[in-house]
């Protein structure tokens, strides 16, 4: 079903929007791509985070122009699936974990702002820790010396008290 302009200026603007606010863009070829599959990978990418749609490349080449992702409409050719996100490794990681069990899907190339990427480039971005996980590990490096002070500190008393139970057990009752 084709769309009418209004429809198309709102897909438009509705992509422009997402475009303002991303980190990257991922895009894959989906040729032969069963309705499950793509249904199962619209699920992981909404768990993510990440935008996912399936439009005609004319309105995404309008709705990046004048963008950081401006360059990418060289790459917006053929069946694409297009995968915006303002996390890059969280776009990078669903779109590369599809492709891996799916061999129809394939990704071709990305962008960050103002960098195309190539597929390699994607399948190393995927292969970096979520933001969850690094500042998980941020917080336990930051918390190492504290919770060591605090130790330290708690090691006074501690032996204090197992000075007196000494000497205690060593008196006669």
């Amino acid at each position: 079903m084709s769309l009418n302009l209004e429809q198309k200026k709102a897909v438009v603007a509705e992509v422009n929007k997402q475009i303002a606010g991303a980190q990257a863009v991922v895009l894959a070829e989906n040729r032969g791509i069963g309705v499950s599959e793509m249904t199962a990978l619209r699920v992981q990418a909404r768990k993510s985070g990440v935008y996912l749609r399936v439009l005609k490349n004319t309105l995404v080449r309008r709705a990046v122009d004048g963008t950081a992702f401006s360059d990418l409409a060289n790459e917006m050719v053929g069946p694409i699936v297009y995968g915006i996100s303002t996390d890059p490794v969280a776009v990078a990681k669903v779109l590369n974990e599809f492709a891996k069990s799916n061999d129809k899907f394939v990704i071709k190339s990305g962008a960050m702002p103002n960098k195309v990427m190539s597929a390699s480039n994607i399948e190393a971005l995927a292969s970096l820790p979520s933001r969850e996980e690094l500042l998980a590990k941020l917080l336990g490096t930051m918390q190492a010396p504290i919770a060591k002070f605090v130790r330290t500190l708690n090691e006074v008393p501690t032996k204090f008290v197992r000075g007196l139970a000494a000497v205690r057990d060593q008196k006669p009752a």
